[in-house]
């Protein structure tokens, strides 16, 4: 059975036999069918990235909301997958010392994607771009026994804890069509700009999925595509879509639409889809922007009243804060370079304002959190 998404392959023979999926080259034949209703939601995609583009520009703590963003769509992408962890735990002073397995998926799903963009300085987005960012992510973490850095060399399935090439409820291309297609996406992401780059993002999205070139790993690496290909397109400046909660909310309606593209090759209806996912994301991004810069406002104006001397000190602590919601006064003092006393007045001050609040405690040492901006950063994880 063959449609313009591609066709069904036969492997093995006997009892062995099994059928493997082997994607048609980007983009389709014939091509994405642009009526009024994609157009709309294309036009209503780019309008809010745009928009988000503009805050982003405008906004003297960007770098300080990027570096939440981040986090929150590393542990919203993971989630996905099935990693039980919450924003407390990526955010908590002792994450070093308490870092259990799915916290430490997390960590390098971050160290992964500021690996990634940074590497796009001097590497344009490819197969090798592609296994380094890879190789980051599964390094010293459950799957990394399973080929960090490597294009796969077996045949590997989807499908519910136990089942087998049998019973699966996909089969990605054998490792030769993968490797074609591998090779058919890099230079349709290098070569093809006569599409919009949201559609193309949508494309490129499905194609990496479902051609699942990696033994683990790759739907973290696939979503994180998106990003670094909206930013190599200069669509985005800064990763500051977390297209991953979008994504979670509706992963049945994700997986059953690529589901319907190879099924079907109707690519139209993932695209429209698509298009929504980066729509809601961008709308929801400016909307977090917005509060975490009135709290910021908020915050700052309520500190106003500090003689000179305090000012220093608690500016500082409060600084941190914005990085760093949930604190203890000796990792803080430490990170500043600022006395242990100083400290503790300057949380004392905080804790006064009621910006900072303790809410739990360590051994002897107490924890407290900027619970706020926590509220704000928590609301869709």
């Amino acid at each position: 059975m063959e449609n313009r998404a591609g066709c069904f392959v036969n492997n093995l023979s006997g009892e062995m036999a099994y059928k493997s999926f082997k994607p048609a080259p980007l983009p389709p034949s014939p091509p994405v069918e642009m009526d009024t209703e994609m157009i709309q939601k294309l036009v209503e995609a780019n309008r809010n990235i745009a928009i988000l583009e503009g805050l982003s520009s405008r906004i003297p703590n960007m770098d300080l909301f990027v570096s939440m963003y981040v986090r929150k769509e590393a542990l919203m992408s993971s989630q996905i997958e099935g990693t039980q962890c919450t924003l407390d735990d990526i955010l908590s002073p002792y994450i070093e010392t308490n870092a259990n397995q799915d916290v430490a998926d997390v960590v390098n799903y971050v160290k992964a994607t500021e690996y990634a963009i940074d590497r796009l300085n001097t590497l344009p987005i490819c197969s090798r771009l592609i296994k380094e960012t890879h190789a980051v992510l599964l390094q010293g973490v459950r799957g990394s026994e399973k080929s960090p850095g490597e294009f796969r060399y077996s045949q590997n399935w989807i499908g519910g804890t136990g089942s087998t090439l049998m019973n699966a409820r996909y089969i990605p291309p054998n490792p030769s069509d993968m490797i074609e297609a591998m090779s058919n996406l890099e230079k349709f992401i290098n070569n093809d700009d006569s599409l919009d780059p949201l559609i193309a993002s949508a494309l490129i999205h499905y194609q990496f999925e479902t051609t699942h070139p990696f033994l683990d790993g790759n739907g973290r690496v696939g979503r994180l595509l998106i990003t670094l290909f909206l930013m190599e397109r200069k669509v985005l400046t800064t990763p500051a879509l977390y297209i991953s909660y979008y994504l979670k909310l509706n992963r049945v309606e994700y997986y059953d639409r690529m589901t319907q593209v190879r099924r079907t090759g109707d690519y139209e209806q993932w695209i429209r889809f698509f298009l929504d996912a980066i729509s809601e994301s961008a709308k929801e991004a400016v909307a977090d922007i917005d509060r975490l810069t009135t709290l910021h406002d908020s915050s700052m104006s309520k500190l106003n009243d500090l003689s000179t001397r305090q000012k220093k000190s608690v500016f500082a602590v409060f600084t941190y804060l914005e990085s760093n919601p949930i604190i203890d006064i000796g990792k803080t003092a430490s990170a500043l370079g600022m006395s242990y006393n100083t400290t503790a007045k300057a949380v004392s001050i905080l804790e006064e304002k009621r910006i900072l609040q303790q809410t739990s405690k360590e051994g002897k040492a107490r924890i407290y959190s900027y619970t706020d901006y926590l509220d704000i950063l928590r609301k869709s994880t």
